[in-house]
């Protein structure tokens, strides 16, 4: 997952939007950290759970990575008042599918899926010498003009790593 995630981070730039979906402990906030990774932020990247958004700057005079943790939030209003920085920073939005209708017409849209039999996510942390080595397919819906072209089969880490749909 993190290197799908740096793998995705070097294609991305300000304004961009991805969205994550899939249930708990199935790696999103490792993707994410793979993003900030290619992208070249400061970090640590953590779950901003508790703090619903982090700003995290780059260290390459890149955008900005904002992530956002909307599982507290119950509309887009309550999204539309943590003010983001959409169209200058990059924005990677954990569970956030529904919410985000009318922010931006180019997006990624990530459906992480933890196959049956897979660890039910215990013992995942912020320390990427966690993650549980199970497969994650990933199911990647490219939305608008932004993502027209663009060969996103950069994805597919070679094996082992998330399948890509």
């Amino acid at each position: 997952m993190h290197e799908a995630g740096r793998r995705l981070g070097t294609l991305l730039r300000a304004g961009d939007l991805i969205v994550l979906t899939g249930p708990l402990g199935a790696g999103k906030t490792t993707l994410t950290r793979g993003i900030g990774e290619g992208l070249g932020i400061r970090g640590p990247v953590t779950s901003p759970t508790f703090v619903l958004a982090r700003t995290h700057p780059s260290l390459v005079g890149g955008a900005p990575l904002v992530h956002v943790d909307a599982y507290r939030l119950g509309s887009a209003l309550e999204l539309d008042d943590l003010d983001i920085d959409f169209a200058g920073s990059v924005v990677v939005v954990e569970w956030g599918e529904g919410l985000l209708d009318g922010v931006s017409e180019s997006r990624l849209e990530i459906v992480v899926e933890r196959p049956t039999g897979s660890s039910d996510g215990a013992g995942l942390g912020d320390d990427v010498s966690e993650e549980p080595t199970e497969p994650r397919i990933l199911t990647v819906s490219a939305r608008g003009p932004r993502w027209q072209g663009i060969d996103l089969s950069v994805l597919g880490a070679d094996d082992p790593g998330p399948e890509l749909h």
